[in-house]
């Protein structure tokens, strides 16, 4: 990496040292927040100081890379304004480096086309009028805005934390407070920049997170819970329930695929391989989206089942408790 120019822009710092990057391409990046500097979103003006931690995530697809694809899609609702989409488990929202095929976009593109054709182009085509995210495990409920100023709406309502989203995931063990607020300051782990970690109080890269939790049902050594976000800070819940040691069941990145608070017999052994087969992913669900529709002002609010998998997680889980 070349040395830091005196007050040098970042977009034009970084075109300089990756080869086939160009400024434009580094600065729809940038402003698609595909560029952290010390953990946090910056500007293309941003003037990059010595010392600064700087990750970047380019070969954002070009509008030719990201094609229609006959995907199946469940469809909640729909008028000419929304769409509100219940995403299956597996499946990325948003394509980037290594998925330009295969993800929620390319699959509203091509229903898109067969129908009225119209989405929000707002942040970029490449988001195809997708107003939130969910992670690629994550199943459940998602909204997408046909038209920039529903977007825009949507956006606001987002901002603002008056949507109302509910979460239901299974987790380790049985919780001693059933019913309660985890609030923290979450950032970037210091030890691995994929993952989030929770920061402490004074640390300032830290942003707010609050999750309100219930215990729904208790089994054996899983429970069932209920979540309500009052932000959304990337992997929020998962970060969440792990710091409170009752990580997401199958989570793989924040502990969920070691027994927790589990009296270990190898016929325990048994029960829990089979379960974690039927769960290849964190068990968290979408499970509820409302929000005031931004052109009509009603109050909409959907629901959505839990997806197979951690049904028969629960039924199984069940019958032999």
């Amino acid at each position: 990496m070349p040395k830091i120019g005196d007050r040098e822009r970042i977009d034009k710092y970084i075109a300089r040292f990756i080869e086939n990057a160009s400024r434009t391409k580094v600065q729809k990046a940038i402003d698609l927040g595909y560029v952290t500097v010390n953990g946090d979103i910056v500007k293309s003006n941003y003037l990059v100081k010595p010392e600064d931690e700087i990750e970047i995530e380019l070969d954002v697809p070009e509008k030719q890379d990201v094609l229609p694809e006959n995907i199946p899609l469940t469809i909640t609702f729909e008028d000419e304004y929304l769409l509100v989409i219940n995403k299956p488990p597996g499946m990325v929202v948003h394509p980037a480096y290594k998925n330009y095929t295969g993800t929620l976009v390319n699959a509203i593109l091509y229903y898109s086309k067969l129908h009225d054709g119209s989405l929000s182009n707002l942040n970029g085509f490449e988001r195809a009028g997708i107003v939130h995210r969910l992670d690629k495990d994550t199943s459940g409920l998602i909204v997408v805005a046909k038209d920039e100023i529903t977007h825009r709406k949507l956006s606001e309502q987002f901002f603002h934390h008056t949507i109302e989203r509910e979460y239901n995931a299974i987790v380790w063990g049985k919780l001693k407070t059933k019913k309660g607020t985890v609030t923290s300051l979450l950032g970037r782990d210091k030890r691995d920049r994929k993952k989030v970690a929770v920061l402490k109080e004074d640390d300032a890269s830290g942003k707010k997170a609050v999750t309100h939790y219930e215990v729904i049902a208790e089994y054996d050594f899983l429970s069932l819970v209920k979540l309500n976000l009052e932000t959304g800070r990337t992997h929020q819940i998962r970060v969440h329930l792990s710091h409170k040691g009752h990580p997401v069941f199958g989570d793989e990145t924040y502990g969920g695929r070691e027994p927790h608070s589990v009296n270990l017999t190898s016929n325990m052994k048994a029960r829990i391989n089979n379960l974690l087969e039927i769960m290849p992913r964190q068990a968290l669900h979408a499970r509820l989206l409302g929000f005031i529709h931004p052109r009509t002002g009603e109050h909409l609010k959907f629901e959505s089942d839990l997806p197979d998998d951690m049904k028969e997680v629960i039924e199984k889980i069940s019958t032999s408790s």
